[in-house]
């Protein structure tokens, strides 16, 4: 086995609505790391043999369990992370939809396939776990991100180590905490509490057979890397610029509300939220009047409070970054119409702003804002608006705003994304794949296609009859 490598450093649970300190906690020693993975294997072994319905009856008591806490679970990310206190009841809810799809929907997924037209008497295509599977998940959605692997992950067979990002480890925890609640044995989902450095290392360990992120392009390229160095499968999940297209015809004063939504989902911290308005000239005035008005009428403040739209980011770095990818658009040409500036208050906020007349060379264009930032551009024509929105290096969603709904679905071919909506925002749902192209990722979560990524997908040919290799019969 490789060694695994150890830090020496606290982490911290801050609120970011105030700045206060929640929770400290201490990484793992070397030996509990081991002991762990050590643990997990034994568990795999028995896990494996399970019958499939029997793992989905417990991804069944999972998502009650989800439902049944949803308010303290609440409570935890919004203290942790900022989010609206509303939205984090709709992220646990969401979880729990998700268990109850996969525990209905999940075990035909994972049927052997009778293949036919080839010269066996039977060909079989099975579905079989690999093992272990290592999860580096982000702050952002911090029980998504993490039931939306672990779930479809563990009804194939799997079993699931988890190093969530250090200013969520509460959260982290109590996903532990839910596993055992729902009657999962031990070792089958564990949540380590380790640095990021330890993460190559942890890798290359013998135990773990493949490999998913959720994060940054940085440490997408540093998993993959590590990845690949010792021949592991990798899912990953990597950041969004989503263009989200105006033409002419769209019903604007819903479309503008929508992409207040769009915006600011999760105080704009989503891969998936829209960032690039990309506006036909024709109705551009109009949809930058109504934006900038809504984003000037948005309800910011404590997470807590239920009619809070708009907390905190999640980390003070966060909002620093954030305001000078603005301040670098401003000298670069763009327009300020509302917002710009750090709130002046405790905690992390950030003002709602909007960003006009931004060109595909500025940085509100070509980098990833993560925040409630809106950068506005216009376009003469539907084909201008497709070319603007390929030109970025990301690829995760897109939407399109029209009642041209067969224009709509040509330009859908068109774009490079893994999703394009039409008159709807880019969300995520148990039902659909859910990825990226580019730099946004690659690998699918979500759907019969993320239930099968971490599957060893095994033919098995079979004659009746054995036949003599000497056989001179065709």
């Amino acid at each position: 086995m490789s060694s695994l490598s150890q830090s020496p450093m606290r982490f911290q649970s801050i609120n970011p609505a105030d700045g206060s300190l929640l929770a400290e906690y201490s990484p793992q020693t070397h030996s509990e790391v081991e002991q762990a993975l050590l643990q997990m294997q034994g568990a795999f072994e028995e896990w494996k043999r399970r019958p499939v319905a029997e793992r989905a009856e417990l991804i069944r008591r999972l998502g009650a369990v989800l439902q049944s806490s949803s308010a303290p679970l609440a409570q935890l990310a919004t203290r942790e992370m900022g989010k609206p206190i509303l939205q984090a009841r709709a992220e646990v809810e969401k979880c729990a939809g998700l268990c109850r799809h996969y525990a209905e929907h999940g075990p035909s997924a994972l049927e052997p396939q009778q293949v036919q037209g080839n010269a066996a008497d039977r060909s079989v295509i099975r579905f079989d776990p690999l093992g272990a599977v290592l999860a580096v998940m982000p702050w952002n959605f911090p029980y998504w991100q993490v039931l939306r692997f672990a779930v479809p992950t563990l009804l194939a067979g799997n079993v699931a180590l988890l190093k969530h990002a250090s200013n969520v480890l509460g959260c982290a925890a109590e996903i532990q905490t839910m596993f055992r609640s729902a009657g999962f044995p031990e070792g089958i989902f564990t949540s380590l509490r380790v640095d990021r450095t330890t993460l190559p290392s942890l890798i290359g360990h013998a135990s773990i057979r493949a490999v998913t992120l959720t994060g940054s392009e940085a440490a997408g390229m540093a998993v993959a890397q590590a990845a690949g160095n010792h021949l592991k499968k990798c899912v990953l999940e990597l950041g969004g610029s989503d263009p989200f297209i105006v033409l002419p015809d769209a019903d604007l004063p819903r479309t503008i509300s929508q992409a207040v939504q769009a915006r600011i989902m999760n105080n704009g911290q989503s891969c998936i939220a829209a960032k690039r308005f990309i506006v036909h000239r024709d109705c551009y005035s109009s949809f930058l009047d109504g934006l900038t008005q809504a984003f000037r009428k948005l309800r910011v403040g404590d997470p807590l409070e239920e009619g809070t739209e708009l907390g905190p980011l999640a980390r003070e770095d966060l909002r620093e970054t954030l305001h000078q990818q603005v301040q670098a658009s401003l000298k670069q040409g763009a327009r300020l119409l509302t917002g710009g500036r750090p709130l002046d208050r405790p905690g992390w906020y950030y003002e709602p702003t909007v960003l006009a007349d931004v060109g595909p060379e500025m940085t509100a264009f070509q980098e990833e804002t993560f925040g409630p930032v809106a950068a506005v551009t216009s376009v003469d024509h539907a084909d201008e608006a497709v070319e603007l929105a390929n030109q970025s290096s990301f690829g995760l969603g897109a939407s399109i705003w029209t009642r041209d709904i067969a224009a709509a679905e040509r330009m859908a071919g068109q774009i490079e994304s893994g999703s394009v909506f039409i008159n709807d925002f880019t969300r995520s749902d148990a039902t659909l794949p859910f990825g990226g192209v580019k730099h946004s990722g690659y690998g699918r979560e979500l759907s019969h296609f993320g239930l099968q990524e971490f599957v060893n997908i095994k033919t098995v040919w079979i004659n009746e009859q054995s036949q003599s290799p000497f056989d001179s019969s065709p």
